[in-house]
């Protein structure tokens, strides 16, 4: 079952309840989806890694930053989503921003989703590829820019699960294009890992790609060109991120991805904590379990509520509840906050003109109740 929420007076844990000031909000903006960041397994593993480590891991990783407990990280990673070895980052967007520069440059070509998250957006403009902005999830676009291309090297760049809308990259379809037209493909899975798979490896493994069990036998010989990436700061209830793929893929990163090379590793605890929340997202499936069902009572309340906004199709924890306009946002947003629940309005530049939303975010640390309490609130929203 997961964790009671935190009651109004406790501000000592940050759940699915919070205080401003001084007032109780239920939160839908969290990406905690598993509601990991509060698990008493994480935080102990952290405390026996301050004992040892203390909290500060001192340098770069490539000079004495990197300690026994990123190793064990990187191990334990790798295994997680089925790739030969990982590469541990302090921060998500730090590692956008330094791989995509350490693959391509000047003479190169990226190819980017439109829907991209910024941090890959702020890695293409750092490495100077030609860039070239493919129409959202359009395979048809993707395949004919990729053959018109004459670049030396070519980078497809997509986020896994995209981050406002909640949808799901078709990776096999974009591999084979790749295999057809000779291109690397980096996939950005920070809304994915532990949400998506059986064992929450993440979009590889809700494709049957890769996960704890390897590669699949029908990929096998075919992930050369795979660059993948998560962070684990969400489902993972941590912080900082991982590249995976093959050795000598991670190898050039490591050597040449300069927010690696010149940046203070995390701390020894985060790494702790994280090889627990590994632990976790493997053996707790229940948490993604009751993810579903949050979901699906999501959705099955606000069809019955009748509301005048709709809900995009998602099957992962990102529910965006598209309202229209700037100012009908913003004021759904506020008449929510009247009544104790806070989602965020998300508005362009964002997300595209006229299509200002809700993004609902659900966590394993959410009641059924919690829910319910979404819904009824929406429900006494002026029209």
């Amino acid at each position: 079952m997961p964790p009671a929420a935190l009651q109004p007076e406790d501000e000592s844990l940050r759940g699915t309840t919070y205080l401003i000031d001084g007032q109780r909000r239920l939160s839908f903006g969290s990406n905690d989806y598993l509601g990991l960041s509060q698990h008493p397994g994480l935080m102990a593993a952290a405390q026996d890694a301050i004992a040892r480590y203390g909290v500060g891991a001192t340098a770069s990783p490539l000079v004495c930053g990197h300690s026994p407990e990123h190793e064990q990280l990187e191990v334990a990673l790798a295994a997680h989503v089925g790739l030969p070895r990982a590469l541990y980052f302090y921060a998500g967007y730090a590692a956008n921003v330094g791989l995509v520069p350490a693959l391509v440059g000047r003479g190169d070509a990226v190819f980017s989703d439109a829907l991209n998250h910024a941090c890959l957006i702020d890695g293409i403009r750092l490495s100077r590829a030609e860039l070239h902005v493919v129409p959202h999830a359009d395979l048809g676009a993707l395949d004919a820019a990729l053959a018109a291309c004459t670049a030396r090297r070519k980078l497809v760049v997509t986020d896994a699960v995209f981050s406002m809308d909640g949808n799901v990259a078709d990776v096999p379809a974009l591999l084979a294009l790749c295999e057809r037209h000779d291109a690397w493909l980096l996939i950005d899975d920070a809304h994915g890992y532990g949400v998506l798979g059986p064992h929450g490896e993440g979009t590889l493994a809700h494709f049957g790609i890769a996960g704890v069990n390897g590669v699949a036998p029908a990929w096998q010989g075919r992930l050369g060109r795979l660059v993948y990436m998560a962070t684990l700061g969400k489902a993972a209830g941590v912080s900082g991120a991982f590249v995976a793929g093959d050795p000598a893929m991670v190898e050039w990163v490591m050597q040449k991805a300069r927010t690696y090379m010149f940046a203070t590793a995390a701390p020894a605890m985060i790494a702790a904590a994280l090889r627990a929340a590994i632990d976790v997202i493997r053996h707790e499936p229940q948490r993604r379990n009751h993810l579903g069902a949050l979901r699906t009572r999501l959705r099955e309340g606000l069809a019955a509520a009748s509301l005048p906004w709709h809900l995009l199709p998602s099957d992962t924890a990102i529910q965006p509840l598209i309202i229209g306009s700037n100012v009908d946002a913003l004021a759904v947003m506020a008449q929510l906050d009247e009544q104790g629940v806070w989602v965020p309005a998300i508005r362009p530049p964002t997300v595209p003109e006229g299509t200002a939303r809700l993004r609902i975010s659900l966590s394993a640390a959410h009641t059924l109740a919690h829910v319910d309490e979404l819904v009824a609130a929406l429900a006494r929203c002026p029209r």
